[in-house]
């Protein structure tokens, strides 16, 4: 059974704040170390896995991280101490108080390659610190490398952790062969035999760099193999993607190690444009040759502001919940039209917008956008909108005061729609974002009613 929030462990050295993880092998706790008065995260074994050998496994990945941590290599998670509470074995580590890029992708999207690719290269660099005491990490998946931004919000840093399955190059026995690794970022021959050969890492840490580069997860290497499936080029999908990352991609993902660079260094030389090479000795000038001329160097090639507006204009069309938001435009067109056919006054219009657009955020935030948005509008003059508005604010405090039920019944379908297209939208947007975007399309919605009323009216 996990710990608890507030239980103490080793006399009060460490309190637990909360669960941060679960799995087959372990449970990670996010915990306080009273003494030094710092955050640290406590791995621990799980009850039904503390029999000899998962205790002998345990131990080697404390006795791994903690000699890699003495290498103070920044970008590999350090390890404190471990210790035993009762029968149950723990690791206390470094927090890294940053997003995984599991994470990061799914609420951004695709990542540009100017950005990423420095971060990746952190881990790669890690890597090779790891490969030369003869450790294979197995699990460089994208789960397991953690970003953390700078004061601006920028990420300037990557740190791997979770060395759980890794092994030494040549095992020990047969039966210390673990196969386990994630199945979309892991080779096939490490699922079939568990293997522990540095192309192991290269592939792991490539298939990462595909996701983030792409926002999605590369083909499955067993599908690969065995349903001949073709990995899709990272440039297929995002085709602002530079030839020489797309080549590096495909070349660390080779379905076979043998085509694959046999070397971290190898794989992220080719991330590095091309330099000339400088030859040996200086060449004799001739005497009448005084004067050198000035060696210009190219710039680095950056990304256009084409490019980037273009990657980014990709991100939101891929982000945008179009189902729902073409549903609430859709319902809207109905109100709208009903509402000209009717002869609503002005504050019906008002009620229209307000009550779903409430309904879907929260009362707060439609009550604190509508009165800022009312007094700006009543400084330049527009008297009947700022009552539009009044009426939007009114109805907002309605709502947070009778509950959802009430209106539910009457407008169930408008109230689930657009209730959708705030949860979806707030996935990928913050809450003020949240809000422009269904009163856009709500008051736009209302507008096509209206133009249809007129165009029927007219044409009848």
């Amino acid at each position: 059974m996990p710990w608890i929030t507030g239980q103490q462990l080793q006399g009060g050295k460490y309190v637990i704040e909360k669960v941060l993880g679960q799995g087959g092998f372990g449970i990670t706790y996010k915990a306080l170390e009273v003494d030094l008065e710092r955050t640290v995260v406590i791995k621990t074994l799980r009850e039904d896995r503390s029999d000899d050998i998962d205790i002998k496994r345990f131990k080697e990945e404390a006795k791994t991280l903690a000699g890699l941590s003495q290498k103070l290599h920044r970008h590999i998670v350090t390890v404190f101490t471990w210790f035993q509470e009762g029968d149950i074995y723990c690791l206390v580590m470094e927090f890294v108080s940053g997003e995984n890029i599991f994470k990061v992708v799914e609420r951004r999207g695709a990542l540009p390659e100017i950005e990423i690719v420095p971060l990746i290269r952190q881990i790669g660099e890690a890597l090779i610190v790891v490969h030369k005491v003869g450790v294979i990490h197995r699990d460089a998946h994208p789960g397991n490398i953690m970003l953390l931004s700078d004061d601006k919000g920028n990420y300037d840093q990557a740190v791997l952790i979770d060395f759980g399955i890794a092994k030494k190059v040549v095992p020990l026995t047969q039966s210390s062969v673990n196969k386990h690794g994630h199945k979309n970022f892991a080779p096939y021959e490490q699922i079939y035999n568990g293997s522990r050969h540095p192309t192991v890492d290269v592939y792991a840490l490539t298939a990462t760099l595909y996701y983030a580069v792409t926002g999605q997860a590369p083909t499955n290497s067993l599908a690969r193999k065995l349903e001949n499936i073709p990995l899709k080029p990272p440039k297929e999908i995002i085709p602002s993607i530079s030839n020489q990352l797309n080549q590096a991609i495909l070349k660390g993902m080779a379905l076979e190690a043998k085509d694959r660079p046999q070397s971290i260094q190898a794989w992220l030389a080719m991330l590095q444009p091309f330099e000339p090479v400088k030859p040996p000795f200086e060449p004799v000038k001739p005497p009448f040759e005084s004067v050198k001329k000035p060696v210009v160097i190219p710039p680095k090639a950056q990304p256009s502001l084409l490019t980037i507006l273009s990657n980014s204009i990709a991100n939101l069309l891929r982000i945008m919940p179009w189902g729902w938001l073409i549903g609430v435009l859709f319902i809207y067109l109905f109100i709208g039209y009903l509402l000209v056919m009717y002869n609503a006054p002005l504050w019906g219009w008002a009620i229209a917008v307000a009550v779903p657009v409430t309904w879907a955020m929260t009362w707060a935030s439609a009550v604190i956008w509508a009165v800022a948005l009312a007094v700006d509008l009543a400084g330049a003059g527009a008297g009947s909108i700022v009552w539009c508005f009044a009426w939007a604010v009114v109805v907002a405090l309605a709502v947070s005061w009778v509950g959802t039920e009430a209106f539910g019944m009457v407008a169930v379908p408008m109230a689930a729609t657009v209730t959708m297209a705030g949860e979806k939208l707030l996935k990928s947007f913050n809450h003020f974002y949240t809000f422009l975007v269904l009163v856009f399309t709500s008051v736009f919605g209302l507008g096509l009613g209206l133009l249809v009323h007129r165009v029927v009216n007219g044409v009848s």
